[in-house]
């Protein structure tokens, strides 16, 4: 229905457009909201004419550009404006209204390929590690695949769930070779979904534009927003965008992300500014209060996303607002040079960096895979990386941490452990639980000057099983302890040496190397 009405918009804007102008639009190269109606007063509403002028540009190969200085209102219509050329939307402001809209959950933006996805019919089970699969590709793809019958994430605590489906992505040559920088990261031996979606070799890139949204108001609840930009195509370039949050009042329904990157690969965001979203309240799945996650940035089932030179407007230290990130089924995620809340990968990463980067409140949250390499940047938060209690605190691989600073926000309880996380060992995950096989950490220093009388130094490791004391202890799920740590040059404020944990028992074979 919603690409009906679309395409009945085209149609009766294109009408008002003469064939002498649009061969002007074609011969000229591009096209602006204004050849197809757009007032951008910011008090009409100029969706439709925006979603026509990407129309005619998609068909014809076109650039899009916003007018100079322009405001473009964007009211609660659902209208996606599908984007498929390079777009400039230079220093125009887009007034996103979400008021009152007929669908919450239709993005505004929808930036995808041309290309049309497809199912791999002979492909039926997958192994861990496989590094070709048995297909002719037109290009390289992304590949999705799922085997619904294993349940894997089954999330622990106040929004605690039965699970969802094995799920990953991963990226294959014409010739069906497995990127190494994306593998397959489980067995797959009954495959019940399996898709193809070709990689668009040529870069589209998306410059410029003052966002606003207008949040909306609705009962605090479990109802996500996603009225923003969705990106679902390979080899994207996001450069100089903003975006901006107003209206936020005493209720109010999460949002997924202005920014939404799903089922794609290789898209940079740089140069950006984006906005944390307030915190509400509202009952979880356990029958108790929780926080809402509300996300300005949503990663899910994409590779090589990288975020460059990018911030957020409020303060990374103010509680009141959630992080800016969440993702899910990712691999290679990497920050550079980025000022932000919180970095979080919910259900799994394969491979992560943070670099020149600073964190704030909600820190790094993460479960995953592979090597996360953690340098040059600064931490404050609870702990230097949280492993995310709630998904078994696990990360099979290992942690590299190089010329940090970690400024712990417990140092005044004296509490302080460099990882973070918890596991009792009774709860079934859908998955083994470790903690990552080898940490290195160089050249960190330690902010512990205002610390107790009774300080006895940070930790290595926070007591992630308080009841595990001794043999006794029965794990029915065995969680897998680090086996070594290997330091260099730690300076600590207090001039306390780092020490293992409070629970050495847990933690007693694992081999500290100075």
């Amino acid at each position: 229905m919603k690409h009906i009405r679309l395409f009945f918009i085209f149609l009766a804007v294109i009408g008002g457009v003469s064939g002498l102008a649009a061969q002007d639009f074609i011969s000229r190269g591009w096209v602006q909201y204004s050849d197809f109606g757009a007032a951008g007063n910011g008090k009409t509403d100029d969706v439709d004419a925006i979603a026509a002028t990407h129309a005619f540009a998609n068909e014809h190969g076109l650039t899009v550009k916003a007018g100079e200085g322009a405001a473009y209102y964007i009211g609660g219509k659902s209208v996606t404006v599908d984007v498929q050329t390079d777009t400039d939307f230079g220093n125009a402001a887009f007034i996103i209204d979400d008021a009152d809209v007929e669908d919450r959950n239709t993005p505004v933006f929808s930036i995808h390929s041309s290309q049309e996805p497809f199912t791999l019919d002979n492909i039926h089970t997958l192994k861990k590690g496989q590094e070709k699969i048995a297909v002719s590709l037109p290009l390289s793809c992304i590949v999705t695949v799922t085997d619904s019958n294993v349940k894997r994430y089954i999330r622990y605590g106040p929004n605690q769930n039965n699970g969802s489906p094995q799920t990953d992505i991963f990226i294959v040559d014409k010739d069906g070779n497995v990127d190494k920088n994306t593998p397959i990261i489980w067995d797959f031996d009954q495959i019940t979904e399996i898709s193809c979606l070709p990689m668009d070799d040529k870069v589209l890139t998306i410059s410029g534009g003052r966002f606003t949204t207008i949040a909306n108001s609705d009962e605090s609840n479990y109802r996500y927003y996603s009225r923003g930009i969705t990106i679902k195509r390979s080899n994207v370039i996001v450069d100089g965008l903003e975006h901006h949050v107003t209206g936020e009042g005493e209720t109010g329904a999460p949002y997924t992300g202005f920014i939404s990157i799903t089922n794609c690969a290789n898209v940079i965001v740089r140069n950006t500014i984006f906005t944390g979203h307030k915190t509400y309240q509202t009952i979880g799945a356990a029958g108790v209060p929780v926080s809402m996650g509300s996300y300005d940035i949503n990663v899910n089932r994409a590779s090589n996303i990288t975020f460059e030179n990018c911030s957020q407007t409020n303060d990374i230290h103010d509680r009141t607002y959630w992080g800016i990130l969440g993702s899910n089924y990712c691999k290679n995620l990497v920050y550079d040079n980025c000022i932000f809340s919180r970095f979080d990968a919910h259900m799994g990463v394969a491979n992560a960096t943070i670099r020149n980067s600073t964190l704030g409140h909600q820190g790094i949250n993460a479960i995953g895979s592979g090597v996360f390499t953690i340098e040059n940047s600064t931490i404050q938060s609870g702990s230097l990386v949280n492993l995310r209690s709630d998904y078994g605190s696990t990360w099979q691989g290992e942690f590299i941490i190089k010329d940090c600073i970690f400024v712990p926000t417990g140092v005044e309880r004296g509490n302080i452990a460099l990882i973070g996380g918890s596991n009792s060992g009774q709860h079934d995950f859908g998955y083994t639980c470790y903690m990552p096989e080898r940490i290195t950490i160089e050249n960190l220093k330690i902010i512990d000057a205002d610390h107790p009388g009774d300080y006895n130094g940070a930790a290595v490791f926070s007591n992630f099983n308080r009841q595990m004391t001794d043999d006794t202890y029965v794990e029915k799920f065995p969680y897998i302890t680090t086996k070594e740590v290997i330091f260099k040059d730690i300076k600590t404020e207090s001039g306390k040496p780092l020490r293992t944990s409070d629970n050495m028992y847990m933690f007693r074979n694992v081999v500290m190397r100075y």
